[in-house]
């Protein structure tokens, strides 16, 4: 029965991802109708974001995993926490509400192509850094801590930026033509999160593994924007 609930929960997982991607490109491609009631839209929508973001952040803490492991099995608290943040990831992707207006688009030429370019960097990056660390643990099917020693290593995207994965994101978020409202909304919001999400992610990094993580902090410079944060 775990097992079933495990793999579940990365088909969940993987559910959610393939979710963005149609909910961002197409569900969002065209603005709401004129005459949508915008501000109970963009509160909505925030709100959605925040209760993800807030699992997202909190549960990553190492006292919040502590308290999840008293409650259920410890190698099924990975599992438990990436069944919890699928879920709500769908529930932000389909409840998004639509908002009127488009902020730009490009229809033709090199330009487009050039945004084109950007995002699949933005996919292949996170593909890569998400292979590195190890993609049956990001979806839950293995408790990382109980396979293998963790390790920090400045290679492949790891050596660019500490969090390559949320470079990944700027990129196919920002680059994505038209860019209505509804998806810029989307692109800021998100993006907000993760600036603010990582300085609680490395301070909870820093107290699970001490030097490890520091020392790794002194070899790559750059959180998120290479040479700049």
């Amino acid at each position: 029965m775990s097992k079933a609930f495990v793999w579940l929960g990365a088909l969940v997982f993987v559910g959610s991802l393939l979710s963005f991607l149609v909910v961002y490109e197409f569900r969002l491609s065209g603005p709401a109708p004129p005459g949508t009631a915008v501000t109970p839209a963009v509160l909505l929508d925030i709100a959605l974001f925040t209760i993800f973001a807030l699992h997202h952040s909190v549960m990553a803490r190492s006292g919040a995993k502590a308290w999840l492991t008293r409650m259920v099995p410890r190698d099924l608290e990975r599992s438990v926490y990436v069944w919890i943040a699928s879920l709500l990831f769908l529930a932000v992707c389909w409840l998004w509400q639509p908002l009127p207006g488009i902020a730009w688009t490009t229809p033709y030429g090199a330009l487009l192509a050039g945004l084109g370019i950007v995002q699949g960097v933005g996919i292949a990056l996170t593909i890569r850094a998400a292979g590195m660390i190890s993609v049956f643990e990001l979806a839950g099917v293995r408790q990382a801590s109980h396979q293998r020693p963790v390790e920090f290593k400045a290679t492949g995207p790891f050596g660019l930026v500490r969090h390559p994965i949320y470079l990944g994101w700027l990129l196919i978020v920002f680059a994505s033509t038209p860019m209505t409202v509804s998806k810029l909304l989307f692109a800021v919001v998100s993006s907000a999160y993760l600036f603010a999400a990582i300085p609680w992610e490395e301070a909870s990094l820093v107290e699970a593994f001490g030097d490890k993580y520091r020392s790794y902090q002194s070899q790559v410079k750059s959180r998120i924007l290479p040479g700049l944060w």
